[in-house]
């Protein structure tokens, strides 16, 4: 199968580098949805999930343990010339570690604005929002962040299997109401359980349609 015909999901993803700081980013090159959350959101659990590739996102028992843009793309492209993946998946540092301390907490604040203020290739950012919670103040913060950077974002829900399924909805409702007015937000909101494997294909789907790709399955 050509190079351009291949699925998107369902196909090996590699991890190519962590960016501790800018200097640190891969050229620009495919296109980049990225992927936000508070610690213990289920991030990497999801990315995982998505690709169908336990073990690409390291999961961790250790909240704040990532401090880097990780980067995925699928595999099989040198990465030179017109040989390039069709996308990337970039996983930011989670945020709202309570014991975080603060010089941390603005280094990550510095990394993340930088790098979505300045990174043309950059499609969207889903934000990760745990159902059990709703969107709490340093989720907030983030969409503000987000809205200032006239960047475009996606609010998921995880870990949907852990709250009663009649409770969906109606959280996607009271979810959607909320970022109504916030510039860069895109009003459909999705529900996912990486456990389960619920709203992963519409989450796929959404990835395709946002990086322009229709061989996704």
């Amino acid at each position: 199968m050509p190079e351009t015909e291949k699925p998107l999901f369902g196909h090996p993803w590699i991890f190519i580098r962590g960016v501790p700081s800018l200097n640190f980013l891969p050229p620009e090159g495919p296109l980049e949805i990225a992927f936000a959350g508070r610690s213990n959101v289920g991030k990497s659990s999801l990315i995982n999930a998505l690709v169908g590739q336990k073990g690409l996102a390291r999961t961790s028992n250790t909240p704040g343990r990532t401090q880097e843009l990780n980067y995925f793309v699928p595999d099989g492209y040198s990465g030179e010339g017109n040989d390039l993946p069709p996308m990337a998946i970039v996983d930011m540092p989670g945020y709202g570690y309570a014991q975080a301390p603060k010089e941390q907490v603005d280094k990550w604040t510095k990394l993340v604005f930088d790098y979505l203020r300045g990174r043309a290739t950059l499609k969207r950012v889903y934000v990760l929002i745990d159902s059990r919670h709703g969107i709490k103040k340093n989720d907030e913060d983030v969409l503000t962040l987000l809205d200032k950077a006239a960047v475009s974002y996606q609010l998921v829900l995880t870990k949907t299997d852990k709250i009663k399924a009649p409770a969906v909805p109606k959280l996607l409702s009271e979810t959607a109401e909320r970022i109504r007015k916030r510039p860069a937000a895109y009003p459909a909101v999705l529900s996912t359980s990486s456990e389960k494997g619920d709203g992963l294909d519409d989450l796929r789907q959404a990835i395709a349609e946002t990086v322009g790709i229709a061989n996704w399955k």
